[in-house]
């Protein structure tokens, strides 16, 4: 079973297959946890949303129509479900970022203080309008094209290029002000 696809385990979970099921779940899960974390900023919140990712997959599974990768699609149901905690809380946090960079070397940092600044930065991108904070998370935080953040934006290249340039320039705005 570990050996097949995830369309193959998509198929035999909607029959009804609860191994299959927990083995699909298995594989996407780490990157559903890390996609909630970058969006909420916080542990609990994010393991919050990639438990309800899991109910949302085992009641839509039988309604998976294939049309796109399983795991487009798992990505799909965490953004909206991530997306929508983070419009439920509505809370607007400072914005205080060092630079953009910053975003893609966050497996990278080491000392509690770079920790620390992580930590804010990512704050600071979850306050931008939610389009902006968007783009910018699943282009510098997931590290995807243009072309994968529009999809599941459900936009153009170009409209997410556009929100990267406003949230740059949103970004500098702020930092200007901060220094």
């Amino acid at each position: 079973m570990a050996d097949e696809s995830d369309d193959q385990l998509a198929m035999k979970a909607a029959a009804g297959c609860r191994q299959s099921f927990a083995l699909l779940v298995s594989r996407h899960y780490d990157r559903v946890y890390r996609l909630a974390w970058r969006w909420c900023g916080s542990r609990t919140d994010a393991e919050d949303v990639a438990q309800d990712v899991c109910v949302k997959l085992a009641r839509a599974i039988k309604s998976f129509r294939h049309e796109a990768s399983v795991a487009t699609w798992v990505y799909r149901i965490a953004f909206t479900t991530a997306t929508d905690k983070l419009r439920a809380r509505q809370r607007m946090m400072p914005l205080a970022p060092s630079d953009m960079q910053a975003l893609t070397d966050a497996a990278d940092v080491a000392t509690p203080e770079s920790r620390a600044v992580d930590a804010d930065l990512w704050a600071s991108v979850r306050a931008l309008p939610d389009q902006q904070r968007d783009a910018v998370l699943l282009v510098y935080g997931e590290d995807m094209s243009h072309q994968e953040a529009a999809l599941l934006m459900g936009c153009t290249e170009k409209t997410v290029s556009w929100h990267l340039h406003a949230a740059r320039k949103r970004l500098k705005i702020e930092l200007e002000a901060v220094g």
